[in-house]
């Protein structure tokens, strides 16, 4: 969800992957991974991203916490209901 979003962005500003990821300090490797979902984007990069792409922190925020949601608890066998109770009790 969220590193879909930020390659979209990336490419709509024609911000190159090595660029981006020296913007963020970490590796071409790493970004690449990070767009594809197979490792997860840290919160204080998503400070980052928002000032570089001009994009609300709580939307690029909420789309962060929601893959670690996501990431977390969509293999369980009661997702939906714990995150009904979840929400509840927030």
């Amino acid at each position: 969800m969220i590193g879909e979003h930020i390659r979209a962005l990336r490419e709509s500003n024609d911000v190159l992957l090595r660029q981006l990821a020296a913007q963020l300090e970490i590796d071409q490797a790493m970004l690449s991974k990070m767009e594809r979902s197979e490792r997860s984007f840290k919160r204080e990069h998503i400070d980052v991203l928002a000032k570089i792409f001009k994009q609300p922190k709580k939307d690029l925020l909420t789309m962060w916490l929601a893959d670690k949601i996501l990431k977390t608890a969509k293999s369980e066998k009661f997702t939906k209901e714990a995150l009904r109770l979840a929400i509840d009790n927030v």
